[in-house]
């Protein structure tokens, strides 16, 4: 195929006029295109050169290669260079010699078109007879050869990562700011041009627009303009990224990770890892991991995360030598490989990228290993870029051929391996580097034996490698001057969203995926590694399991991990069901003892579960816990949290309980203590913690939590008391303090009730109470009861039989009224009521509970009063009268509370319902309530109040025949108590005639209304 060529300079009168013209075009090119490329071609020679150079300056004179982007979606690649003075001697002519690559047309070969740079397919000037001459190929200069490109990128090695960076910018249409290269030759910035092509992807590299020299870089439309210090500035202007070569470099380093790993690339001399590039940060950086090009975290990271998500295509060999690189490099912490730079570790031959290809059906982005550098500096770095020293990338020895390693030919699939164990020996400046392809490995070199008649192409190739997702920018990572950088964008050349600085989770990730996937002896490395690291450095730890790891790397880093597993399990600042209850796991996993931190874990797991203190969750949510046997993470994140007041037992918890012994009988150990001395807490928290019942015997304080755990407090108690200590295992005389967790278990709400503490005492007995400490509960169960419970004197009388000697003062006197109030309400015989209940109670060394003053002083008045206790028999015979002295005993004490006690039963419904049915009650009420007039004040409030509230409604409403009753009762007492009775009873004159009006007293007549706060009799009758 021929190009169409234009032919554009200042030229003599002719057909199409003079001047600047076309001088010769091809036929078939638009007009269209013609008058579009006339605005494009032009030269301004730089201001500081010679205005009238002779033959040997010219030489001097930067040359403008360009390719264009035309309006109708074709190219235009032209090269234009000063001449001098034109055919009529005028100073400023300039040649271009241009091709039109219409829309889809590429170069022969599929050549990048910054390999045409000084072809000698150039023309410098028009053909005489006016006719491009045919064109069919290229033939690149060796400028842009291989070694060439290398000793370029290695003396502009503190510039590469920022322009590949801003050129990742560009390409991934982003930002269209242009990228401004300032150089001294044009030629510097041709090769700027070829780096940047051979990173890209090829496709994105055919659609580069570029110009290696212009005047005015404000009226270029390339993307990357290059220009000389004299030409027009545009440091200012925010549509240019500037990057001067003239001047110092910028200070720190790249935060893109891809644009870091290229540049590492380049100057390890290793450009053929960008053959196949598809762009993604993760496949490139295998490849040069593989090859041995030290990369800083972030890229590694990249390459792990991108493994992981390819691992069942990725050969053997190539998960050893890349796990050889990521656990040296990670260990290390400087990025530098063991081996010589640009050289690939020994013993990966080129076996693995071949199988990398047969089985993925794309060509992989890196070579295989096996290629030692051998060659002058093969093992020197440049100080801060962590690459080779120059004079590491020199042809092998053999590797000679007729055209040289030529970076055009070909346009098929690339291949996709090299030869094993390749050698580079010497310096040979044979072979070519810009493109997208790559030559054989070696340490910068083309493989020993490699002769071909046409070389190793590095053109040749237009397919893709592995185009998988790759780790992305976010993070930061030892730069090349081994300081951190951080960048939280996401390039075309990255995928976004992938956290840059975290590479223990990068390797972690990659060991987990190849755990069980491949052969232990390619993974354990890795898992060591990951392993020994979280360990180390407080890291998450791995899910590992007892095939995980060779049997030797489990001896060794059981030897190296030992002290730091034994002090991390006995940390107290840690969550003990996080960080220390994984590494026990790991301690497990290893067979390493920790024996001696079980009680101080298991304590501190205890306390955990117990108080439900939540995680520290700042920490990241670690792996989940594999199979039985694995080595799983519980994280910070799995602490015993609180659901509803309860405690949800982490899922590590419940693995350790099942799965260690040991730590399970620790664990159980602590609980059934916290349960000893905090039983009702302790139940609430474990209900439905998951936690298993402890087998018996053993453990009976946290046996019994467990059983009653979530359980009601409604029901018999007494059935649950005794079923918790059949549950316990143990009798309560043999051990007490089971009686007292008990005890605790069921009324955790106070004291029970009397008739239950009654029963407990006397089926347990006072030793078994006293051993146990619930005897103050029991003591709690008479002093709190209501004042009508009729088991409360009983119990009072049990406890001061049972502890006699052992009461506190403050409880005697409480018991010993309650006890009194028995016997008064009981009708038993006992003297100075009044006085003993007063003694008793004044003599106590604390204020005595309401309710218990409240039932002494009733039962006092249902003496005094002759009526029955609440819960009497109704048909019980009549109790006796009390003494006189009794009566005397309470007016003369005048006591408030036993007064308004007094008062209180008289205005009770069996008073009330014995006045109205027996007269000779009504009448010693009035006896008493008649008594002891003036000198008794409170007496004597309560006595005419009785009188008039009381008795005075109910003597009113008494048929004639009780009427008489009473009178004659009082009679029998004595002519006085009678004469006041009649008094006191006597209505006013219009009370009298009312009466017998209305017939007042007559039987008839006892269905009136009734006045006061008494009720008629039932019925009527007396009852």
């Amino acid at each position: 195929m021929s190009l169409a060529q234009l032919h554009y300079t200042s030229a003599p009168p002719g057909p199409d006029g003079s001047g600047f013209r076309f001088t010769a075009v091809s036929p078939g090119v638009p007009q269209t295109v013609l008058r579009e490329a006339e605005q494009l071609i032009g030269y301004e020679p730089p201001r500081d050169l010679p205005a009238r150079p002779d033959t040997e300056e010219l030489k001097a004179f930067p040359k403008a290669f360009s390719c264009t982007e035309l309006s109708d979606g074709g190219r235009l690649l032209s090269r234009s260079v000063y001449t001098g003075a034109d055919y009529s001697g005028r100073w400023g002519n300039f040649h271009t010699h241009a091709l039109h690559l219409p829309p889809g047309t590429r170069l022969p070969d599929g050549a990048l078109p910054i390999t045409a740079w000084e072809s000698p397919r150039w023309a410098d000037a028009t053909p005489p007879d006016g006719r491009p001459e045919p064109v069919d190929r290229f033939e690149p200069s060796g400028l842009l050869r291989r070694d060439g490109l290398v000793a370029f990128a290695r003396s502009r090695a503190d510039r590469l990562a920022a322009f590949f960076a801003d050129l990742a910018a560009l390409a991934g249409e982003a930002d269209s700011r242009q990228i401004v290269v300032v150089e001294r030759d044009s030629a510097d910035v041709a090769q700027w041009i070829a780096l940047a092509c051979a990173v890209l992807p090829r496709e994105r590299a055919h659609l580069l627009t570029f110009t290696t020299y212009t005047r005015r870089p404000q009226q270029a439309r390339q993307q990357i303009v290059g220009v000389l210090p004299s030409s027009e500035p545009v440091g200012h202007d925010h549509r240019f990224r500037v990057h001067d070569c003239t001047a110092r470099p910028g200070p720190g380093p790249v935060a893109d990770a891809w644009a870091d790993a290229c540049a590492r690339i380049w100057t390890a001399g290793r450009p053929d890892l960008f053959r196949g590039n598809s762009g993604d940060l993760g496949p490139l950086a295998v490849a040069a991991l593989v090859t041995g090009v030290p990369l800083r975290a972030d890229a590694r990271a990249a390459a792990a995360h991108w493994t992981a998500a390819h691992a069942p295509t990725v050969p053997e060999e190539t998960l050893t030598a890349l796990i050889a690189a990521l656990t040296e490099a990670s260990g290390t912490g400087t990025g530098r490989p063991a081996t010589g730079a640009g050289g690939a570790r020994t013993g990966a031959g080129s076996a693995g990228g071949d199988a990398w290809s047969r089985r993925s059906g794309t060509a992989p982005t890196g070579t295989a290993a096996g290629a030692t550098g051998t060659g002058a500096g093969a093992s020197g770095s440049a100080a801060g870029a962590d690459q080779p020293a120059p004079g590491a990338g020199g042809t092998p020895s053999g590797a000679a051929s007729a055209a040289g390693d030529s970076w055009q030919r070909g346009s098929g699939t690339a291949p996709t391996g090299t030869a094993a164990g390749a050698t580079g020996t010497g310096a040979g400046a044979s072979g070519s580097a810009a493109g997208a392809d790559q030559p054989a490995p070696g340490a910068g070199g083309t493989p020993s034996g490699a002769a071909s008649a046409a070389g190793d192409s590095w053109s040749r190739g237009s397919g893709t490698g592995p185009t998988g997702t790759a780790a992305g920018a976010s993070g930061s990572g030892t730069g090349a001057g081994g300081t951190r950088a951080s960048d939280s964008g996401a390039g075309p050349h990255r995928t976004a969203g992938t956290p840059l600085d975290h590479e223990p989770a990068a390797l972690a990730a990659l060991s987990a995926r190849l755990d069980g996937q491949v052969p232990t002896a390619v993974s354990a490395p890795l898992a060591a590694h990951v392993l020994a690291a979280a360990v180390r450095d407080r890291g998450p730890l791995p899910a590992l399991g007892a095939g995980s790891l060779t049997p030797a790397l489990r001896a060794e880093l059981a030897r190296d991990l030992a002290p730091a597993l034994r002090q991390g399990v006995g940390d107290p600042t840690e969550p003990a069901a996080g960080r220390p209850l994984a590494l026990l796991r790991v301690a497990d996993l290893l067979d390493v003892d920790c024996v001696d931190a079980l009680p101080g874990l298991a304590g501190r797991l205890a306390r955990d579960l117990v108080s439900g203190r939540p995680a520290d969750r700042a920490a990241g949510q670690e792996p989940e816990h594999g199979s039985a046997g694995a080595v799983s993470v519980a994280g910070a994140g799995t602490d015993p949290h609180v659901d509803g007041g309860r405690v949800v037992c982490p899922p590590a918890v419940l693995d350790a309980v099942h799965g260690h012994p040991a730590l399970r009988t620790a664990l159980f150990g602590a609980l059934d203590a916290l349960a000893a001395a905090h039983p009702p807490g302790v139940a609430g928290r474990l209900a439905g913690c998951g936690l298993p019942v402890p087998p018996s015997p053993g453990f009976p304080h946290l046996r019994m939590c467990l059983q009653t755990a979530g359980a009601g407090r409604t029901g018999d108690r007494r059935a649950r008391f005794h079923g918790l200590l059949r549950t316990a295992g143990v009798s309560p005389h043999a051990a007490p303090d089971v009686l007292r967790t008990a005890f605790q278990l069921v009324w955790p709400d106070g004291p029970p009730g009397a008739e239950d503490a009654a029963l407990l005492l006397s089926e347990l007995g006072s030793d078994a109470h006293r051993l146990a400490g619930t005897r103050d509960a029991l003591v709690e169960a008479a002093l709190a009861a209501p004042a009508d419970d009729p088991a409360v004197p009983v119990l009072a009388a049990d406890l001061l039989r049972c502890f006699t000697t052992e009461l506190r003062p403050a409880h005697r006197a409480p018991l010993l009224l309650l006890e009194y109030a028995g016997l008064l309400d009981g009708d038993h015989d006992v003297e100075n009521w009044v006085d003993h209940v007063c003694g008793l109670r004044d003599g106590a060394p604390e204020p005595v509970p309401e309710p218990v003053t409240r039932r002494v002083y009733d039962a006092l008045a249902r003496r005094l009063l002759a009526v029955a206790a609440p819960g009497t028999e109704p048909y019980a015979p009549p109790r006796p009268p009390a003494p006189e002295s009794e009566l005397y005993a309470l007016a003369r004490a005048g006591d408030p509370g036993l007064l308004a006690a007094y008062e209180r039963v008289a205005r009770g419904d069996r008073v009330a319902e014995r006045l109205r049915t027996v007269p000779g009650y009504v009448a010693a009420c009035f006896c008493d309530w008649s008594a002891y007039p003036r000198p008794h004040g409170g007496w004597e409030t309560t006595r005419t109040t009785l009188l008039a509230k009381v008795l005075r409604p109910v003597v009113r409403a008494l048929p004639a025949e009780d009427q008489r009753a009473v009178e004659e009762a009082l009679h029998r007492t004595g002519r006085g108590r009678l004469d006041a009775y009649r008094a006191w009873n006597r209505p006013g004159a219009l009370g009298r005639l009312a009466g017998r009006l209305t017939g007042r007293g007559r039987r008839e007549d006892r269905q009136a209304p009734w006045t006061g706060d008494v009720e008629p009799p039932a019925g009527g009758g007396r009852g």
